[in-house]
């Protein structure tokens, strides 16, 4: 089992930016591709971005294209998602997961592919 704990979140204004942080321990993190999902309030938990192990090949949904970084250091065991034009709509709780099984990888990977879990952190964008 991989422990993972998030930070980075906060209070930004509109069109900020922000970089959360990952960091994991307890399994080899870079055999794991890895994501970031997010849940605002009153909605489902919704995918983001994700990773392959190495690093190499990433993924992301349409709502972040263009705005979101999702990028690794794998001798520091640190997941990244840097985010950039901040919309009020990115409001949300944004969770790290590390995917369920090493040494695999699909960009259509979904919540249920995700076996490790963060607690989570806040972010708040203000218009």
């Amino acid at each position: 089992q991989v422990q993972l704990l998030e930070s980075g979140g906060g209070l930004v204004q509109a069109g900020g930016s922000l970089r959360l942080s990952c960091t994991a321990s307890g399994r080899t993190f870079s055999t794991y591709s890895m994501g970031w999902f997010r849940q605002g309030s009153g909605k489902e938990r919704e995918f983001v971005a994700s990773i392959r192990w190495s690093g190499t090949m990433t993924s992301y949904a349409d709502s972040v294209k263009g705005r979101f970084t999702i990028s690794r250091d794998n001798a520091k065991s640190t997941l990244y998602l840097q985010m950039n034009s901040l919309k009020p709509e990115d409001t949300a709780v944004y969770y790290c997961a590390a995917i369920r099984q090493k040494l695999t990888w699909s960009a259509r990977a979904t919540l249920g592919d995700f076996g490790s879990w963060g607690q989570g952190t806040q972010v708040t964008v203000s218009s």
